[in-house]
């Protein structure tokens, strides 16, 4: 019979917003965020066994922070002061290993493109930071802080210059206010975009379903079954969307979509709604506000910054259909493709709530201030 923990947890609110923040924050070491969702999950009434199931951890593992934090609440959970010898590095030579981690590899004449634990020790060696240094050292005095230079992510530098000004309007839009003034009951705020070049991939063999301790498994091998474009519009405040399929993207199928949207209730009888867009071919510039416009009096349209798609909430939908229906793409033809996305359209509609958006004006303030504070590489060059 499995055993009852007689550590019972009950966690106050304010615990609760703390361990929940923890375990959720990809930056946080591992072990904080094992001890944290041990300690959610015994709060929810699960046993230690189960517990140890969920998380892949050893039952002792779940019993003594469970215990640890009875005992000792969030204290409990900290790293306590280890018995036997001092660490052999000084503190200086950590930092010092942190600080080449946090610098690109170009910078000190090695010719890589990103920092990994092997590297860092053998360029520590010969700067004589340290005379000797394992991998696994570097990797874990590393991952105390959460720094990891063998990762990468894209971004790209605000080029427009009323980027604050644009951006802010849209943020403005979803806290429901336009030029300084609070949106009426009339008023509705719609997010659309295209997502274009959605191919069928037919697999030259069928896709064998998951199995215990064996993945779904797929055919690497496909034809091209064409490709069309799916494109949705979301309303940002009643989380309705609407979406369409096309050959193609372009000025008249966008238009349909705005056509789709604009002739139903409660865009009928709105008094304003609000378009927010990129500055894709299909919709930039004052062109496409005089053209559809006049087509529409109440369609207000406003434009992204460029290279601002982040700011648009129709692409959190979109990175929902690219996870949970796009991938794996493994089609028969193109029709099943429309076909799914459009009854996952009707399925998510079903059970969508509007996105819980927090990026504000502040923290787009906040942003520009810390970028701005970056060289750029006319900057450098000229240094």
């Amino acid at each position: 019979m499995p055993r009852t923990s007689p550590y019972k947890i009950e966690l106050t609110d304010n615990e609760r917003d703390r361990l929940g923040a923890t375990a959720r924050h990809y930056t946080s070491p591992y072990r904080d965020v094992m001890r944290a969702k041990i300690v959610l999950l015994a709060a929810d009434g699960l046993r230690n066994d189960e517990i140890a199931a969920r998380l892949d951890t050893p039952r002792q593992i779940v019993s003594k922070w469970r215990k640890r934090f009875y005992e000792q609440r969030l204290a409990g959970l900290q790293e306590q002061p280890r018995t036997g010898r001092p660490p052999a590095s000084p503190p200086e030579v950590v930092v010092a290993i942190k600080a080449l981690a946090c610098e690109l590899p170009a910078k000190s004449g090695v010719p890589l493109a990103r920092w990994h634990a092997p590297d860092l020790a053998r360029t520590a060696i010969e700067q004589g930071i340290v005379a000797s240094i394992s991998d696994a050292t570097i990797w874990r005095w590393l991952s105390a802080d959460a720094i990891r230079p063998w990762q990468h992510r894209s971004w790209i530098f605000p080029r427009d210059p009323d980027f604050a000004k644009k951006a802010g309007r849209v943020l403005d839009l979803y806290q429901r206010r336009f030029e300084g003034e609070p949106l009426g009951e009339g008023d509705f705020v719609i997010c659309a975009d295209e997502k274009t070049s959605i191919q069928a991939r037919l697999r030259k063999h069928l896709s064998a379903s998951p199995a215990p301790r064996r993945v779904m498994r797929l055919e690497h091998e496909y034809e091209r079954g064409g490709a069309l474009a799916y494109l949705s519009a979301w309303d940002v405040h009643r989380a309705k969307l609407f979406g369409r399929c096309e050959p193609k993207n372009g000025i008249e199928p966008f238009g349909r979509l705005v056509e789709q949207v604009m002739n139903v209730e409660p865009y009928v009888c709105a008094q304003r709604v609000f378009w927010i867009v990129d500055n894709g071919t299909s919709h930039r510039g004052q062109a496409s506000i005089d053209r559809l416009q006049s087509a529409f009096p109440k369609l207000v349209l406003v434009h992204l910054p460029v290279h601002a798609s982040w700011l648009n909430q129709i692409e959190i939908y979109f990175s929902i259909v690219q996870r949970k229906v796009l991938t794996p793409n493994d089609f028969t033809d193109l029709a099943e493709v429309e076909a799914r996305l459009l009854a996952f359209q009707d399925h998510y509609e079903r059970i969508a709530t509007p996105f819980e958006w927090k990026f504000t004006r502040t923290d787009l303030d906040t942003l520009l201030a810390t970028i701005h504070q970056r060289p750029t590489p006319s900057t450098t060059e000229a240094a």
